[in-house]
């Protein structure tokens, strides 16, 4: 459940950029071949939070699904696994997307004013 941890460090990244503001919403993109399943970072996350800055956060999480470029003959195809070959047959590929695991975005109330 490496996940625990992942939500863990998320959760001090964004307490620290949050600068003593509630932390309202947190955009994560998922990699689909990036090993964290989005239900248990969910579950992690709303673990992770409780009694921080993020605690009832909303958790927007966008998946990014995983696709390559065939280095021989230039097609982009989906590669739902490490072992995809193109549809020319070919293995030899460059990874595009799908691998992530990014905090896009992190949404805080607004400073209050003194």
């Amino acid at each position: 459940m490496h996940e625990l941890t992942i939500a863990c460090n998320i959760v001090e990244l964004a307490d620290a950029a949050a600068k003593s503001r509630r932390v309202k919403r947190l955009t994560l993109e998922i990699g689909e071949l990036s090993g964290v399943t989005t239900d248990m970072m969910k579950f992690c996350f709303s673990e992770a939070s409780e009694g921080t800055l993020l605690e009832g956060a909303q958790l927007k999480i966008i998946d990014v699904p995983a696709r390559g470029l065939c280095r021989d003959c230039g097609a982009v195809f989906h590669t739902p696994d490490l072992y995809t070959s193109c549809t020319c047959g070919s293995f030899n590929l460059e990874r595009l997307q799908g691998e992530e695991l990014n905090v896009k975005s992190i949404e805080v109330e607004a400073a209050t004013q003194h």
